[in-house]
């Protein structure tokens, strides 16, 4: 079994060589933000030598997630056994100095561009009757906000609702959708936090440490692979209370 890497764009696809990929032996699994630091340490864990995966990571030069529209056309001849949400982006304000530009922005590609994912692959799960699996990146900030994250914060909020009505809706036909607060992680959308800030949020950590994207991929390949009875949750991953 041989699994190569095709670069499409920004985007990786990882490949498998032989006639597998069609007989449905091996799982297929997308991920938006998939040129982020977490999006490519998810990659790496699900392609790992000797996988049975087949990974189409994408970023917007591959699927502009401003475009709603564009989502469900992309999605269309894609086989899905797991997504994972994993695209998202900040405009930090108090709520009034936040710009309604950057209120509609920031709920479009966190909230609104996930639910338009897990649509078009969870119809492709129901038409092709694959007891797949949607992940939706959400955030500490979801549950415990800092001041001046209104937007942020809302629209990873309504992703832990959306995670419990579609596991109700879709549980009956085998699929499982499940939310992820990874904690704060070390990547290019936590560059620009300040070291004060830094240092506030490390004190929260009852280890006194962050998490790290290479340990929140291997949390979604064994969520996905060795928990199959588990669906509606949202897995906080990281040691703040």
């Amino acid at each position: 079994m041989v699994i190569h890497s095709v670069l499409t764009g920004s985007s990786t696809e990882l490949v498998q060589s032989d006639d597998a990929t069609h007989n449905g032996s091996v799982k297929h699994a997308v991920i938006s933000g998939g040129t982020g630091g977490l999006g490519q340490a998810i990659e790496r864990a699900l392609s790992n030598p000797g996988s049975d995966w087949q990974v189409t990571a994408f970023g917007r030069k591959d699927l502009d997630l401003h475009h709603l529209e564009s989502i469900q056309p992309w999605f269309l001849h894609r086989r899905v056994d797991l997504l994972v949400c994993a695209a998202g982006i900040t405009s930090d304000a108090p709520l009034a100095r936040l710009r309604e530009k950057s209120w509609d922005e920031t709920l479009r590609i966190n909230l609104s561009a996930s639910l338009a994912c897990a649509r078009a692959a969870i119809a492709g799960m129901l038409q092709n009757e694959i007891q797949g699996q949607v992940v939706f990146i959400s955030s500490y900030s979801a549950i415990h906000p800092p001041i001046g994250q209104v937007a942020y914060a809302t629209a990873k909020a309504a992703l832990l609702g959306a995670t419990k009505d579609l596991a109700a809706e879709f549980g009956a036909k085998g699929i499982r959708v499940n939310s992820i607060l990874p904690g704060f992680l070390e990547t290019p959308m936590t560059a620009s936090v300040s070291p004060s800030r830094r240092e506030q949020v490390l004190a929260e950590h009852q280890l006194g440490a962050f998490n790290d994207c290479e340990a929140v991929a291997g949390f979604i390949r064994f969520l996905h692979e060795n928990l199959p009875h588990t669906s509606g949750q949202i897995f906080q991953l990281d040691s703040r209370l």
